[in-house]
């Protein structure tokens, strides 16, 4: 199973992200678990500095953006 993590404090992008990674996963048809961390120290324990960020099971992939949805794909199956 794949932990999806949405980095961030709560704003509209990262309520989008969070939105855009869930479609993504349903999409691909994998077993998976979203979390939102809202928690500035753990953001920062995570090396993030720019939100919304997304993680795959702990391993930050990418911050301070949205990608598509096809983009999202490929870092959530890790063919990216």
């Amino acid at each position: 199973m794949k932990r999806i993590q949405v980095l961030g404090m709560g704003c509209a992008k990262c309520g989008k992200l969070y939105a855009a990674a869930e479609c993504a996963a349903k999409e691909l048809g994998i077993e998976y678990e979203m979390q939102k961390i809202a928690d500035m120290s753990k953001i920062a324990d995570m090396g993030v500095m720019m939100t919304p960020a997304l993680a795959i099971n702990g391993a930050v992939k990418f911050a301070g953006r949205i990608p598509s949805t096809e983009e999202l794909k490929k870092i959530i199956s890790g063919t990216k």
